[in-house]
């Protein structure tokens, strides 16, 4: 199976701005993604609990196994199974600032390196078997020429009772926008190619048949799909409320054109999230488990 190069570039034009100016706006873990807003009252850094919370417990997780975390961001993922559920964690990452603040984080808790590593590496080019994965906002970088390849890599390093837990954006080709009664108009069109140029380049938002097909041709079950949608527009609310709260700061740390484009970019998102034009969904994928089990719901609505 030919190996391909990860998407670094791309990933570090991102997240490697400024983890400064990414902690102006998320909760103290710096976790950016959606949360999961299971109370009302919850804080964004409950919320973000409770959706690590939320992805964990669908993994199966024991004691003493290893859970490889792809995409893992500042660590909060990873920190949590630690704690909660006693297991080893590899994290992969395309970002030097995140890879450099998880090491950190590791060493400060005294972590032994043979029970919580990370590396700046991706998917493409890990290779150790695991008992578990977990990917919580990354696949939206993977790109659709390379899922075939994802899937049938880490089907194979997975045991026989494995899991994986996708948590991703997703979104709807025009024909099923128009069942929706969605239309995409210019202003719509011009929104996303803005998003794709000066946030996240390179990127590619899957529909959701896409993951399950992809994933149940080479042996997984889909056994669940978990719609959040409305969890992320409130996220994004109080992100770009938060990053608005502190734009000295942030035109301090970067420069004025930064602040805007962030600004335009999580005040905007939210609206597609709530009239349905992208969701964001966790795909639970099973090994060794019959597909009479799934639940596929998310898939319709």
């Amino acid at each position: 199976m030919t190996e391909m190069r990860p998407f670094y570039s791309n990933v570090q034009s991102h997240y490697d701005l400024s983890d400064d100016f990414f902690a102006l706006f998320l909760d103290p873990s710096r976790t950016y993604s959606c949360a999961y807003f299971e109370r009302d009252d919850y804080t964004l850094g409950q919320a973000q609990q409770a959706k690590v919370d939320l992805a964990l417990g669908k993994c199966d997780l024991k004691p003493g196994q290893t859970l490889l975390d792809i995409g893992c961001g500042w660590g909060a993922t990873m920190l949590r199974a630690i704690e909660q559920y006693d297991v080893n964690v590899i994290g992969l990452t395309l970002s030097r600032n995140q890879h450099d603040h998880v090491a950190k984080q590791f060493h400060d808790r005294g972590y032994d390196p043979s029970r919580a590593r990370v590396h700046l590496r991706g998917w493409e080019e890990f290779d150790e078997p695991v008992d578990r994965v977990v990917s919580i906002g990354a696949f939206e970088h993977f790109r659709r020429e390379r899922y075939d390849l994802f899937f049938a890599k880490y089907h194979g390093l997975l045991p026989d009772d494995g899991r994986m837990l996708l948590h991703t954006i997703v979104g709807y080709n025009r024909h099923q926008l128009r069942d929706r009664g969605l239309t995409l108009a210019r202003a719509d069109l011009e929104f996303l190619l803005f998003i794709l140029k000066n946030i996240f380049p390179g990127g590619q938002i899957p529909e959701p048949q896409w993951i399950v097909d992809g994933a149940e041709a080479v042996g997984f079950t889909t056994q669940r799909v978990h719609p959040l949608n409305e969890n992320y527009a409130k996220t994004l609310d109080l992100w770009a409320a938060a990053l608005r709260e502190r734009r000295d700061d942030a035109i301090a740390l970067t420069d004025e054109a930064t602040y805007d484009t962030y600004e335009r970019y999580l005040s905007g998102c939210g609206h597609y999230f709530r009239t349905g034009f992208i969701d964001v969904m966790q795909f639970t994928l099973a090994k060794g488990v019959t597909a009479e089990t799934r639940d596929v719901t998310g898939l319709a609505e």
